[in-house]
Formats: structure tokens, sequence, C-alpha cells
């Protein structure tokens, strides 16, 4: 078979006057880039963001949707760190934006450049998202909020430095009571505006010269302007600050979500400063005042206490009333006492007198020979009597060699252990029978005492 005998439509043919050759799949891709591109050029897209996405590398991916279509959306991270606010599902949005596609997967894109919220509404739903969520992880608890301190030494103030805030605060301060005050500037809207007020609250934190107080101000303006104090890195700032804080944002009317955070809210940033100090002339004049009623109630006590001594000391008797009877008695026992001691004294020596006509020598002496006589019957006992005097008959007395007791039960012998055996020529020294022996002292032996004779009677 030739190649003009195979079957038509099996293999690609170029007809002649054909105008129309084979495109390859890249080339109209790119055909197709260029077209969308080209025809879309900048676009506003209006819509509710649905599967918003940080990539680590900074761009973001995300859809936008409503009710009939949806389509996929990147910020490069270049325009995602310009965004006025922080993206989240839900929030409806208008994107500025360039149509585009991705030839890779065969599908089209918003390239968006700028995105704010689609009206007031659709801020303040995503502001209502915002303060549910906070809520309900507990920041705005209020166990959570602290008290202010009474007369706070430095106060530290994060708002704009050019604007008229801080010079009613300073000039407020000033009026009630002059305080140390530490200005940290930041900027108060605008992109950045809050990462820099949230890393002015944690730098107060970390302050060398940490202030007692925090307070956070901005003068008044719209929802759009007051933004950054409901942004989430704000909002978690306040109420992670371990020092007290007062937030003074926008007027009496207006509410951002760093009011639920801090620890009290003030109306105006004037108000925050009346709120922060007590009045100076105030607490001198209360000293005053308590200085002043203690002298009177120290110079009332001393009255009352003059006019109680007065009235008692009218009741009282006089002094010659109360000591005149103990003073006759006093005179009286003087008198007496002369004649009592001679009394005495005689009959002392009447006594005495008496006792001394039976005083006899011989009754003494006789009072003697009778004490000698028991004395000397004594004195022949003595050596019957002796415990070493059976000993010579071959008797043994025994002692406890530790302490020279004599020992007269066995038990006594036998808790002992070590003994000492008296002889009547001398001594031995034993043990007994019971445990190990223990090796006895050397003692030396003693001769023998001489058996003495009685002692002389000395009244003899």
């Amino acid at each position: 078979m030739t190649e003009f005998d195979m079957p038509s439509g099996l293999l690609a043919e170029r007809s002649q006057g054909d105008n129309s050759p084979a495109m390859s799949v890249g080339d109209l891709a790119s055909a197709v880039k260029r077209t969308v591109e080209d025809r879309f050029g900048r676009i506003r897209v209006r819509g509710e963001i649905s599967g918003w996405k940080r990539h680590s590398s900074g761009h973001c991916y995300f859809t936008l949707k409503d009710d009939a279509a949806c389509i996929d959306a990147v910020i490069w991270r270049g325009q995602a760190g310009s965004l006025a606010f922080r993206p989240e599902d839900g929030a409806e949005v208008i994107a500025t934006a360039k149509m585009t596609t991705y030839p890779a997967r065969s599908k089209y894109q918003l390239v968006v450049e700028r995105m704010e919220l689609a009206g007031v509404g659709a801020l303040m739903a995503l502001l209502e998202r915002r303060r549910k969520a906070l809520a309900a992880e507990g920041l705005f608890d209020a166990a959570r909020k602290r008290a202010l301190p009474f007369m706070p030494r430095v106060i530290g103030v994060v708002t704009s430095p050019t604007g008229a805030v801080i010079r009613d605060i300073l000039h407020r301060l000033e009026d009630r009571c002059p305080t140390r005050v530490i200005l940290w500037p930041v900027q108060v809207q605008g992109d950045g505006a809050a990462s820099k007020i949230a890393a002015a609250i944690r730098g107060f934190g970390s302050y060398e010269t940490r202030p007692d107080l925090i307070i956070v101000a901005r003068g008044g303006g719209s929802i759009e302007d007051l933004w950054a104090f409901n942004e989430e890195e704000v909002v978690r700032a306040a109420a992670e600050s371990p020092i007290p804080l007062i937030s003074a944002v926008g007027h009496e009317t207006d509410t951002t979500l760093i009011d639920h955070a801090s620890d009290l809210r003030a109306p105006t940033p004037t108000a925050a400063a009346e709120i922060a100090v007590p009045v100076r002339a105030e607490l001198l004049a209360l000293l005053d005042e308590l200085s002043t009623r203690k002298r009177r109630c120290l110079g009332k006590r001393a009255s009352d206490a003059r006019e109680r001594l007065a009235l008692t000391s009218c009741r009282w008797p006089a002094a010659d009333t109360l000591l005149g009877p103990k003073r006759q008695r006093l005179d009286d026992t003087a008198e007496r006492l002369p004649r009592g001691l001679a009394a005495r004294a005689h009959k002392a020596e009447a006594l005495m007198n008496l006792t001394a006509s039976r005083l006899r020598p011989d009754l003494l002496a006789q009072k003697l020979s009778r004490a000698s006589d028991r004395l000397q019957a004594s004195a022949k006992m003595l050596p019957l009597v002796h415990p070493d005097r059976p000993l010579g008959r071959g008797f043994v007395r025994v002692t406890a060699a530790a302490d020279g007791r004599t020992l007269t039960h066995a038990a006594d012998a036998r808790a002992a252990a070590r003994l000492m055996l008296h002889f009547g020529d001398g001594e031995v020294a034993a043990t007994t029978g019971e445990g190990t022996p223990a090796q006895p002292p050397k003692v030396e032996r003693s001769p023998k005492r001489p058996y003495a004779p009685p002692q002389p009677n000395l009244f003899d």
C-alpha cells in the first residue's frame, strides 16, 4: 500500500488554499492571555472574599464570589503590604485589578492591585465578625480588667506627636496634677498605623522607665480614620499589656475594638487625662481639712478630759479626811512601841534566869557518861560485824569490777559480767560463764590489812 492508498482523516493534511495552520498549545494560551489582558486591562470587581490565604512568599491567594459566579484572585507581596485593612473571609470588597490567565492550568484570574471594603455596611459587618471572634477568646472579659493606679508617677501616651491630642492631655495633666509623661509617637491612621500602635503598647511593657499607666489616644474621625484601632494586632496588644491601659480614641460616640480590650475607656483624650490623675488642689484641700478635723478632735478630747477631771476631783473627799485616821493610828503605834519592846526584853530575861538555874554540871556529866558507854559498846561490836571478818573462814565477797558495789544476787553478777572476788588474803578478778569472757583487768594484790583494835574512849 502506498501513501496514496491510506484512508482519509487518519493523518493531518494541509489542503491547497488552507489559511489556518495548526497552532501550538502554548501559542494559543499566549494569544488568549494577550486578548484577555488587552480587553480587561484595568477593572473594578465587587464580591465577597473566600478562602483567603497568605503564602510564605508573601503573596496572597483568594476567591471573589457572589451569588452567580466566582473567580480566583492573587495579590502580589508588594501590594499586600499596602492594604489599609486585613482581609478576612466573608468581607465584601471592591478590588481594582487586571484580568489575566494562568496558562499552566488553563484558568483565568484577577491580579489585584488595590482592594477596599464595599461601603460602610461591609466595613461594619467585618467589624462585628471580628468583635465576636475576639470576644469568644475572652479578650473582652470584665474579669481581665485591672484597677488604675490612684496617682501614677509616670504616664505613657501613645498618639501622634503633632496633633492636638497630646497638647490637650499635657494641658489637662498640668492643670490637675503635674505628672511625668513619656510620649511614644506613632501614626494613628493610614497604612502601617496598626502595627506601629501595637509595637508602642508592647514597647512600654519592656521600656527602661516603665510607666504606671498607658493612654492610647486619638482625635475624632470617621470609621475609616479610626480603623487602625479595630485591627486585631492592636486589640491583642492592649489585652496583653502588663500595664493598665486607658483607651481614648475618637469622641464620646465613637467606639473601637481597643475600647473593649482596654482596662478603661475614656470618652475623649481630655477625659482620659482627667481619669488618670486626681486633682492636686483637691488633695491638698482634703489634707488641710483632715488636719483641721484632727486638731479639733484632739482639742475636744482634751477638753472633755479636763471637764471629767474637774467633775471627778470635786467629788473626792479632803486629804485630811482620808489620811487623818491613818495618821492617828501611826501616832498611837509609835507611842506604844517603846513600852512593848521593854516588856518583851523583861520577859526574855526572866525566861533566861529560870532556865539557867536548871543547868548544873552534874547533869551534863551524867549525860556525857551515858554517851561514852554507848560509844564503847559500839566500838566492841565493830570488829564482829566487819564484812571482811568471815573471809578468813573461807567465805568470799563478790563485787562488781566496774563500780565496786557488793553483789548479793546471781542475777546482778550475771549482769555485771566482770567481777572481783575478795578472799581473806587478797582479791581475784573473775567473769561470769555467760557470753565471751572479757580480759580481766590486772589488779595488784594488796596485802591483808591487820586487824585494828577498838578506838580508845575519849572520855576516859
